[in-house]
């Protein structure tokens, strides 16, 4: 099984719930998962007992945020097709075309890269790895979704507007 398969049946990404995420209300507010959660665990001896309670609100807020928002009325906005265009890339891979495929790669070992840096910084508490492997994820990822936006046009025929 591929790890979108796993992390969309992990997350249990049913049809709705695709459907709510595409709420471009619900992909700029899951941006504030990850400074959340990398805040929570690099306070994690400041904040002792209450370090699991608030660990586990981040993690329910990560998993409720796709389910909080209603569908919206059109989809014609970069937000809402880069969901969109993860659902292209985790239902309908093969039909992804080739010249994506480097590309995706790159962006696979950024965020790779990005992430153990940021885990070493917050295990040995160094800022300044931690501060760079966050701010690294993050752009990863927007270069990530900005990608999904590109495979959901090629995929539905809609022209990319190179503005």
């Amino acid at each position: 099984m591929k790890f979108e398969h796993f992390a969309a049946k992990y997350f249990a990404m049913s049809d709705e719930v695709w459907a709510r995420h595409t709420n471009p209300w619900s992909v700029w507010t899951r941006y504030s998962c990850l400074p959340l959660l990398l805040a929570c665990l690099w306070w994690r001896d400041i904040l002792q007992l209450w370090f699991w309670p608030l660990l586990a609100v981040l993690i329910l807020w990560t998993w409720l945020n796709p389910r909080c928002f209603k569908k919206p009325s059109n989809t014609d906005n970069w937000a809402s097709q880069s969901v969109l265009g993860e659902q292209v890339l985790i239902y309908q891979r093969d039909s992804i075309a080739a010249h994506h495929d480097s590309v995706l790669t790159v962006i696979t070992s950024l965020l790779t890269i990005f992430t153990a840096l940021c885990v070493a910084g917050l295990f040995f508490y160094e800022p300044i790895s931690t501060c760079t492997g966050a701010l690294g994820l993050i752009l990863a990822k927007t270069w990530f979704l900005d990608r999904m936006v590109w495979i959901y046009r090629e995929a539905t025929s809609q022209p990319l507007n190179k503005t």
